[in-house]
């Protein structure tokens, strides 16, 4: 049995997430979670909301509440919305957890004693009116390229150009509003990257197996330009984890927090932290996962994420790690994903464009969604999500092949049988020619999981399902039973163990369906098809079954047109 730990970038907590988000790390992260489980491996699989920074200040302000308690109500609706996605997290914890502030603090002081970190004196804009210095995302002001009016102290929205917050015309504080502002010194820590660039080179080459995609970012921000710059790891902001060396004070530090992204990647440790905590495990259970000293030199550990996210998670995550000098379990493999477009254009979560994840939900339950976005999955190159494709995917592949069969075959039994797999006669040529196709294309599907090709592990998922389709025309059990009840039973028989084996197969993209067609079955068999042939005789002549209500209703094209006006505009 192996042990794989898994790891999908953690979403930001403010506000709901949109399908974007969740295609680019989240669902193809439980997709392989769920396989590799179904397979009898050992998985933990963890994520968390990310809690620190200036935009979750913002967001509490605008909600009117403190931001520890917008923090803490936005938690529970992600985790929320999260299992009713079918996300199987181990555990789903917050990077504001207690078990996170002592880590990244243990990380500082560790990185502190080997010398990579050190103080810079920088300016920043400091505004009279909040009493605060200024990030730059809190300086709002007009774009000296475009004019757009609402432009951010580090980039403009409008015309994507990278600002510093001195570029704006007309700089005002996001917070107050207030245009009393001026340029301040302050004193903050940096990590020294830079010193660890040839080591972040050799560990990067020594990964032959990731996605060019992960690899080619990585390599542009070590080599282009002026090559990897050194990064400050401090904020002068209340709302984050003090800054301190472990458990000692950081003298000329007081008041500051640790910058959002030095902390956030940490949580994916003190998140296995938090599981153990919560379940009274010791220590020595979750450091298993994490340290190689402790066991987890045995263990897998696989990445999900955006590209947005590569560069942190190849270069200034790594270097947390190498540099603290502890045997800290580093990424085997990290899984990274283009961007999925919406209808012509993006998904903005600030411009509440697309379609988010509570609003899918109201519309149709999960496993429509799953299987779309997985199988549409942005791996080699951005994708985008249209109404009519959708529209056309749901209602071809879950409604007209896996519904269809699971339908026709159970009816049919119901009709000529009753309600339990008939006796009958054995099996035949052309039962053999379908467990020697499906033998082929389950190692296949099998292949494509572990790569974590995810499009190409939908395609031979649905390719698996059309053989059953086509085996059931081809011999027309309806057509037979006139001449051989018996040839027909055997048919029949075949059939309803294919609806097992589908249900066991598909659980990865379709969990609730899959649980659904299990029920059917009457079966708590969830064992994976090693032998084909035997996996096709799990449900022995006698045994009891109902027939399902529908596994997949087609979308019309009124539901089509009504959605597609509906998600055109912005969220308010």
């Amino acid at each position: 049995m192996a042990r794989i730990l898994i790891t999908s970038a953690i979403p930001y907590i403010n506000g709901i997430k949109h399908l974007g988000n969740l295609i680019g790390s989240q669902l193809p992260a439980d997709l392989f979670a769920r396989y590799q489980r179904g397979r009898g491996n050992e998985v933990m699989f963890l994520c968390a909301t990310d809690e620190h920074g200036t935009p979750a200040e913002l967001a509490a302000a605008k909600a009117g509440k403190p931001v520890a308690e917008y923090c803490a109500e936005m938690h529970e609706v992600q985790a929320d919305i999260a299992k009713r996605f079918g996300l199987s997290f181990d555990h789903f914890g917050r990077s504001s957890s207690p078990q996170n502030h002592k880590l990244t603090q243990h990380f500082a002081g560790k990185l502190a004693e080997a010398g990579l970190i050190r103080e810079v004196t920088e300016k920043q804009v400091y505004s009279n009116a909040d009493g605060r210095f200024l990030p730059d995302r809190y300086i709002e002001g007009t774009c000296p390229n475009c004019g757009y009016e609402k432009a951010r102290g580090d980039q403009c929205e409008n015309c994507t150009k990278q600002l510093d917050p001195t570029d704006l015309i007309d700089p005002r504080s996001a917070i107050s509003g207030s245009t009393d502002l001026e340029v301040r010194e302050t004193k903050h820590l940096y990590l020294r990257q830079s010193a660890m660039k040839d080591q972040l080179d050799a560990w990067i080459d020594s990964k032959t197996d990731w996605p060019v995609l992960t690899t080619s970012i990585a390599k542009k921000w070590l080599h282009d330009g002026d090559g990897l710059q050194d990064r400050g790891i401090t904020r002068d902001l209340d709302w984050g984890i003090p800054v301190k060396k472990g458990d000692e004070d950081w003298p000329g530090m007081e008041g500051k927090v640790f910058y959002v992204w030095f902390d956030a990647p940490i949580e994916y440790m003190a998140c296995a932290k938090e599981w153990a905590d919560a379940h009274g495990k010791p220590d020595a259970e979750w450091e298993r996962w994490w340290r190689t000293d402790k066991g987890a030199d045995d263990v897998r550990y696989v990445q999900f994420m955006g590209k947005d996210n590569v560069p942190f998670h190849t270069l200034s995550f790594p270097a947390t790690i190498l540099g603290s000098g502890e045997p800290w379990k580093l990424v085997d493999h990290l899984k990274s994903f283009n961007y999925l477009n919406y209808d012509g254009g993006q998904f903005s979560t600030s411009q509440g464009r697309g379609v988010f994840m509570d609003q899918a939900l109201d519309i149709l339950p999960a496993d429509y969604w799953r299987w779309w976005l997985l199988s549409h999955a942005p791996e080699s190159s951005d994708s985008e999500f249209t109404w009519e494709n959708f529209q056309q995917s749901v209602n071809k592949d879950l409604a007209d092949v896996l519904g269809n069969f699971v339908s026709r075959i159970t009816k049919f039994c119901r009709s000529k049988f009753g309600e339990e797999v008939p006796a009958g006669g054995a099996y035949g040529e052309r039962e053999q020619a379908l467990i020697e196709e499906l033998t082929k294309r389950i190692r296949a599907y099998e292949a494509h999981m572990e790569a974590m090709e995810v499009r190409k592990s939908a395609q031979e998922l649905r390719a698996i399902w059309v053989a059953g389709n086509e085996y059931l025309q081809a011999t027309a059990p309806w057509s037979t039973f006139k001449e051989d009840p018996e040839q027909a039973a055997a048919q029949v028989r075949l059939g309803l163990n294919l609806i097992r084996l589908y249900a066991v197969l598909s659980a990865p993209f379709i969990p609730e369906t899959s649980a659904r067609m299990l029920s059917a079955m009457n079966t708590l068999d969830t064992s994976w098809p090693e032998d084909v042939d035997a996996a096709l005789s799990a449900l022995p002549a006698g045994h009891a079954f109902t027939v399902p209500d529908v596994l997949f209703a087609k979308i019309t094209d009124e539901q089509r047109e009504d959605w597609q006006t509906r998600f055109a505009g912005v969220r308010s």
